[in-house]
């Protein structure tokens, strides 16, 4: 192996080594996974191509985050806010209820935990970081100005100093102060009652039970058992439309109509934006087997279900978490993909 070909392999392994955070770091900023990864990919090469510039000033760590910086508030000038369903229209009673899609980039998307949580060993850094990733957090971080969104993510989520992070983007640490005091402000006006409960990390015994009981409930097609789980204000929503329902009257009444052709199905368990969720796949009538559906997620606070989060591009979604496009028996075993 020549010299420079064992620069550039050492060169390839310390930018990969940061591939997971900066993918954490440009979700939050741009509330898109697919979005996020072009944004990392953009950030790698310009770091490859400047390299011989970096002087060492600052940790390549801190160089990367100011590159991924700017990458994300040149892809974020045209202003797009992604949105969960309940951030654009009221709730749609079951009697007026219909699908009308909108185009995907007024959407929140999902990400698989593994893409966006790096592995650390501190229990409490492990929590915030999946906290900051789930969607409620990520749809009022889509409410801020992009600066106002960096700032907040680099002091709250990544714990950087006020120096640190305005030196990263040019400005005064009085200046990152106030952006953060006005982040903090939006963020408490926006918060809804329930967004401050929390998933266990690993699931307590309670929510475990609770998740294997709606996955029975769900494959069976249960409606008196899933309306015992659903909280009487659950939230049921199904991106590409913009429709979302409230209450399990509602919820079970579309699963059993608009809904029917969902029994009979299997899921999958995934983790998804630092919640329990599920891949869903519905059968198959054509080929047999089963087909892809939707990626759940669900919001779980005091012992039940208070949101139910289908995104449903399956032809994006299933390959970025890992999962087939196809499930053939009954008996197939299908790995559990993170």
């Amino acid at each position: 192996m020549t010299n420079g070909t064992a620069t550039t392999a050492d060169l390839d392994a310390r930018l990969e080594a940061h591939r997971v955070e900066l993918t954490g770091y440009c979700y939050r900023m741009l509330g898109s996974s697919f979005e996020a990864e072009d944004a990392v990919q953009d950030t790698m090469v310009r770091a490859w191509r400047s390299f011989d510039r970096f002087e060492g000033r600052s940790s390549l760590r801190s160089w990367l985050y100011r590159i991924a910086t700017n990458v994300c508030l040149d892809m974020l000038t045209a202003g797009n806010k992604r949105a969960r369903p309940m951030d654009l229209s009221e709730s749609t009673p079951l009697a007026q209820a219909a699908l009308s899609p909108r185009p995907d980039h007024t959407w929140l998307e999902p990400v698989p935990d593994a893409r966006v949580l790096p592995t650390v060993q501190d229990p409490a850094e492990a929590a915030v970081a999946k906290e900051s990733v789930r969607l409620a957090f990520m749809a009022a971080l889509q409410q801020l100005p992009p600066k106002q969104r960096a700032v907040l993510i680099l002091r709250e989520v990544l714990a950087w100093r006020a120096s640190e992070v305005a030196e990263l983007l040019d400005t005064s640490v009085a200046s990152v102060n106030s952006a953060l005091q006005r982040a903090r402000a939006t963020l408490a006006e926006r918060r809804q009652p329930g967004e401050d409960a929390a998933v266990s990390d690993p699931l307590d015994e309670e929510q475990q039970k609770l998740l294997d009981r709606y996955m029975a409930a769900f494959e069976g097609y249960d409606m008196t058992a899933l309306t015992a789980l659903l909280h009487e204000d659950a939230i049921m929503t199904m991106p590409p439309f913009d429709l979302w329902l409230t209450g399990a009257d509602d919820i079970t009444g579309f699963m059993t109509t608009m809904g029917a052709a969902c029994a009979h199905s299997r899921l999958l368990p995934v983790q998804v934006n630092g919640l329990p969720g599920f891949a869903q796949y519905k059968p198959d009538p054509e080929s047999g087997g089963h087909t892809p559906w939707a990626v759940q997620a669900l919001e779980i606070s005091d012992g039940r279900i208070t949101g139910f989060h289908c995104f449903l591009d399956t032809q994006r979604f299933f390959p970025l978490f890992g999962l087939p496009l196809h499930l053939e028996g009954e008996t197939d075993q299908v790995e559990q993909h993170a």
